[in-house]
């Protein structure tokens, strides 16, 4: 049995022969989760579209690995633009409402070209 299992999730992939994410024992790392429309398979219009199907792609992932949104340790997201962060405020309260159980996050502004203006990964401990 391998010691390494990788996990996808219907209508989410990476154009390059990766897995959406990767668990070792109880550790789940995600590779970038972008905002796509599961009807186009293309990021959607808006930013804030983005961000919902970024955060529905993050629970289908994580669920994938055997956790759940609880498990999630830390995230890493990057933006076009860091200023339009209401966008992904707002989600992040409503999939973290517990002010005392969120997990640790770091925003970076990047260019992430392909009409893609926000993307994430995540750490993850699982039982």
């Amino acid at each position: 049995m391998t010691r390494r299992q990788s996990i996808y999730i219907e209508g989410f992939g990476h154009a390059n022969p990766i897995p959406a994410a990767c668990r070792i024992g109880n550790t789940v790392m995600s590779g970038v989760i972008i905002g796509y429309d599961p009807e186009t398979g293309k990021p959607a219009d808006t930013l804030e579209a983005q961000c919902r199907y970024m955060f529905a792609n993050l629970r289908l992932i994580v669920e994938a690995a055997g956790g759940s949104l609880e498990d999630i340790l830390k995230m890493t997201v990057w933006m076009t633009d860091r200023t339009q962060r209401q966008a992904l405020n707002g989600l992040w309260v409503d999939f973290f409402p517990d002010a005392q159980s969120r997990p640790a996050r770091h925003t970076l502004q990047a260019e992430l070209g392909q009409g893609i203006l926000v993307q994430c990964d995540f750490t993850a401990i699982v039982d």
